[in-house]
């Protein structure tokens, strides 16, 4: 006798579940560091930038971000922390699951040459299949709201 299969959206609400939980858990490991103050957010990005391998043009994006730290750090703190809650609840899952692509992939690059290709890499593929899929239609709020509005593509 065969086992049975998983659910296509049980199995999307465990990674929207997983990935949620390490963006909770990232942000409060890198507000404990201070990466969410000018000074540590700037100190961090200056190192990717001198020991990095992301290209010229990349670094200069960053260089501009570290010169603006003082606004782009606690946002990058309230993005992450976003992240995770929203795909916890199940909330918007897929623009959350898109954005975190996008942001997934903007930190992957700028740490090329500093950090395991991986580390960040799974991650990225995560948020890209759940953007794909629909994965807060089981134990998310996305379920409700598509029970009430079946044709937005949101949930």
């Amino acid at each position: 006798m065969r086992p049975a299969a998983a659910e296509p959206l049980t199995l999307l609400a465990i990674l929207r579940l997983t990935l949620g939980a390490m963006f909770v858990w990232v942000f409060f490991e890198n507000l404990g560091k201070g990466l969410y103050t000018p000074d540590g957010y700037a100190s961090l990005i200056r190192y990717y930038i001198e020991k990095g391998s992301a290209p010229l043009a990349w670094k200069a994006v960053m260089g501009f971000m570290a010169g603006h730290a003082r606004s782009v750090a606690p946002l990058q703190g309230a993005a992450e922390l976003s992240f995770g809650v929203l795909l916890i609840v199940g909330l918007a899952s897929r623009a959350v699951a898109l954005a975190a692509f996008g942001f997934l992939t903007s930190l992957w690059v700028s740490e090329w040459g500093t950090a395991w290709i991986w580390e960040l890499l799974v991650p990225m593929v995560v948020a890209a299949c759940l953007a794909l899929g629909t994965p807060g239609r089981r134990l998310g709020v996305d379920a409700a709201l598509a029970r009430r509005h079946p044709d937005v593509l949101l949930w």
